[in-house]
Order: structure tokens, then sequence, then C-alpha cells
């Protein structure tokens, strides 16, 4: 029952994880329209939510568990490389354009998210790592125990809140003091 519960939910996630996908399919579609760290970065988007579907589709074929989780491992693996390359190639990008305004004469360099985007990245993994923690101690638990598996899926589901209202909050201090006249901008 434990893993027809779990693949319910990472269906359902999978399903809501649309507003990331569909804007990186878009990004990739567009092609040579869109920079090459966009494309590079969406690439990264997609292989996740990919990854994360076919986890909920083993969940429900399967009956172990290594199956899925070493196709979410791989999965992460990829989608962590393809991010990385992403941020490399962004920063090329930031680099090059700073050279070019500099080449016309203009001391201006082009508009960057800083370091905010960096803490609530690391906000939401972190929080989505815990949760994944805790899930598969839930579960260890509930074979050893005989815990019911609500009590399994509230911890995370409070965990990833308190991570997600984290990010929110920082991001929104963050926008704030950027509007603000004495604010830094760029």
């Amino acid at each position: 029952m434990a893993q027809a519960v779990l693949a319910l939910g990472t269906a359902v996630v999978s399903a809501a994880g649309c507003v990331w996908y569909l804007p990186a399919l878009a990004d990739l579609r567009a092609g040579a329209d869109r920079p090459a760290a966009r494309r590079r970065a969406a690439a990264a988007c997609v292989s996740g939510w990919t990854t994360t579907g076919i986890v909920a589709v083993l969940l429900l074929v399967c009956d172990q568990w290594w199956t899925p989780c070493g196709v979410a491992a791989a999965g992460t693996a990829v989608t962590l490389g393809l991010r990385a390359g992403a941020a490399v190639q962004r920063r090329r990008e930031i680099r090059e354009a700073a050279r070019d305004w500099a080449a016309l004469g203009h001391d201006r360099r082009p508009l960057d998210t800083g370091p905010a985007r960096v803490v609530v990245a690391v906000l939401i993994g972190v929080g989505l790592a815990a949760a994944v923690a805790t899930a598969a101690l839930g579960v260890v638990a509930e074979r050893e125990r005989g815990v019911h598996w609500w009590t399994v899926a509230v911890v995370p589901s409070v965990v990833v809140g308190l991570f997600l209202t984290l990010a929110a909050v920082h991001g929104r201090a963050a926008r704030h003091r950027r509007s603000e006249p004495g604010g830094r901008r760029h």
C-alpha cells in the first residue's frame, strides 16, 4: 500500500510540475532564439521532471524499491550535471556581455539576480532532501513498528512547506530591498 500511495503522490507532483516543464519545453523548441544557457537549464528541468514521471510509473509497476530509487538517482545525476553546465554557460554569457558593453564604451553590466536566487535554490533543495530522508526513515519505521502511512506523509509535507515558506520570504525580502530607493540596483 505504501508504494501505491507514494506512486500516486509522485504522479500528482509530476502533473503539477507542468508550470516548470512546459515553459522549458517551449525554450527547447525555440532553439537558437534562446541563449545557450537558457536551453541547457530547460534541458535540466525537462530531465528532472521526466525522471519524476518515470519514477511514478516504476513505483506502480515494480515490487522492489531499488529500481525506482536507482532511476531517481540516475535522473538526479543527469539533471544536476545539465544544471551545472547551464550555470557555467550563464556566467560565460554574462562575462561576454560585459566585455561587449565595455568595448562600446559603456561602464554597465547586464542584470543578474545575484545571491538571492542561490539562497532560494539552496532552501528548496535542502527542504526536498530533508523530506526525502524523512520519508525514507518513515518507511523503515512503518515496517518495523507498524506506523500508519499518513504519519509518514505528514512530516515530509511539513518540512517541504517550511522550506518553501522560507524561500518565498527570502525572495520577497530580496525583491523589496532592490525596489527601495536606497536599495541595491544593477
